[in-house]
């Protein structure tokens, strides 16, 4: 870097941006961080401005030490030395007008390249007698094998140090083979006997989950049999994926607790249920969000005991989890917190969350109703408008304490099958009896309960539910008029 003074002289004519950028990388001269060495867009973010929210780490306070730092310490220069690799031979030419003698012969060391092991395994494929001199009666047929290339420098050969791990495992017997060997009849027995117990795993498993079993009866629409080709239906499995849904609901049984909570009510789960609908609408979240949420304050409900103030904790610890299950783009922690207005801090709702999900032994994977829901409703190919009406039957009935011990199949059964019958188009069809696996008797009790529920007058607590789909958007099915008990079979 050239002295001060000559940086100076060598500066004074210039009148442009390079002036600048030369005074700028003089050391001894403080530095203005209002100017810069490169023009800046009109509208592009200025770097001095503090950012909110940042990743990682906040950079911005960092910026002026930075600036300081490059400035104030000079780079030192950096020498690089070239790496010259065993096998390369580097020669330096003389120098014109130089009498040197020659170099002395490089030291050769025995490293084994690819023209070696050719020339090695060259030399052992030919033997040292002559053609003439030898008998062709008594030779026999030379096998040529092929050689596989096990790197991009060494080739297989039979004096050859090299081979890979596999080769060497293979060559090597281990001790379960060397217990084959030993008793090999024994062995035999033993691997039978283990053939014939996944085997008869196997047909069990297939048998209790009618794994497979896509062979529909007569009048019975083959819904996945049309859309066989279509990959985002996923005819092959849907009815194998179903069937394991239905097995599953046995895992994640809820029972009546509002007996064993001491501080709690019918009447306060509805409001949390009611303001969770309320997180779902505002964060525009996934329906499959909100149902996983609920189930899994029902869950922690019925394992703890909860006080009245930790109530709403619950209900949006719940909330966080299923936005992270299912979700994209979860919500951040603070949105949860400024959703509840300051009730909690961050560290009790991490706490909350980390103790619900030891609660529920971090099993996520819950068959919830709406996904039931849309299944059956494919399956009949029903419009939809009554696909939305029966979402907002499955929906309010969030809000009823006593579809808790129900499963959620048959919540999805039921809810299809009354808005068939409100909106006139048809009853219990044998496809929806077929691909949901419930005959009308069984929607019978679970039918007559939703009705009432949503028969109800409403009040002015509990109408996120009634609000969010009278909209024209969800086609105002709120708004239907409703059926007696008299006309629903």
């Amino acid at each position: 870097m050239a002295p001060a003074k000559a940086l100076s002289k060598i500066t004074t004519n210039i009148t442009t941006r390079s002036k600048t950028q030369c005074e700028n990388t003089n050391p001894n001269k403080a530095v203005d961080k209002h100017v810069r060495g490169k023009r800046k867009a009109e509208c592009s973010p200025s770097k001095d401005k503090a950012v909110k929210r940042s990743a990682l780490i906040n950079l911005t306070n960092n910026y002026k030490k930075i600036i300081e730092t490059r400035v104030t310490k000079p780079t030192k220069p950096i020498t690089v030395q070239a790496k010259i690799l065993p096998t390369v031979k580097t020669v330096q030419k003389p120098k014109q007008n130089e009498n040197l003698a020659p170099p002395p012969a490089p030291v050769v060391n025995k490293i084994v390249t690819r023209a070696t092991v050719k020339n090695i395994v060259h030399c052992a494929t030919h033997t040292a007698v002559k053609p003439k001199e030898a008998n062709k009666e008594n030779t026999a047929p030379v096998a040529v094998t092929t050689k596989k290339r096990l790197s991009n420098e060494f080739e297989k050969s039979d004096g050859s140090l090299y081979s890979t791990a596999l080769e060497e495992s293979a060559k090597r017997p281990t001790t379960r083979a060397l217990k084959q060997r030993a008793s090999s009849s024994s062995a035999i027995d033993d691997g039978a006997k283990s053939t014939n117990n996944l085997s008869f795993v196997a047909l069990q498993l297939q048998t209790k989950l009618n794994l497979g079993n896509h062979e529909v009866p007569e009048g019975v629409t083959d819904y996945d049999k049309e859309n066989w080709d279509d990959i985002y239906q996923v005819s092959h499995y849907a009815m194998d994926i179903f069937n394991y849904y239905k097995e599953k609901e046995k895992e994640f049984p809820v029972g009546d607790y509002i007996d064993k909570q001491i501080c709690l009510s019918k009447w306060m789960r509805s409001l949390l249920v009611d303001w969770m609908v309320e997180i779902q609408e505002s964060f525009e979240l996934n329906h499959e969000t909100l149902y996983l949420g609920v189930k899994l304050v029902d869950m922690y409900l019925d394992r703890v005991t909860v006080s009245k103030e930790t109530l709403q904790l619950v209900g949006a610890a719940a909330m966080f989890v299923a936005s992270k299950f299912d979700e994209r783009i979860p919500p951040m922690i603070d949105d949860f917190l400024y959703i509840c207005d300051g009730a909690y801090t961050s560290r009790e709702m991490i706490k909350m969350e980390a103790n619900l999900l030891k609660v529920v032994g971090f099993n996520l994977g819950i068959p919830i109703s709406y996904r039931f829901l849309r299944r059956y409703a494919r399956c009949s190919k029903i419009t939809m408008n009554v696909l939305t009406l029966a979402r907002y039957i499955l929906e309010f009935s969030l809000m009823e304490y006593e579809t808790v011990t129900i499963r959620d199949s048959l919540l999805a059964s039921a809810s299809l099958y009354l808005s068939l019958r409100m909106k006139e188009i048809s009853g219990w069809t044998p496809t929806l009896e077929f691909y949901t696996g419930y005959e009308l008797n069984d929607l019978r009790n679970t039918v007559l309960l939703l009705n009432r529920a949503i028969s109800k007058p409403p009040k002015s607590q509990l109408m996120t539910v009634r609000n969010k789909y009278s909209h024209k958007i969800f086609f105002e099915v709120a708004k239907t008029p409703l059926l007696s008990d008299a006309n629903l079979f």
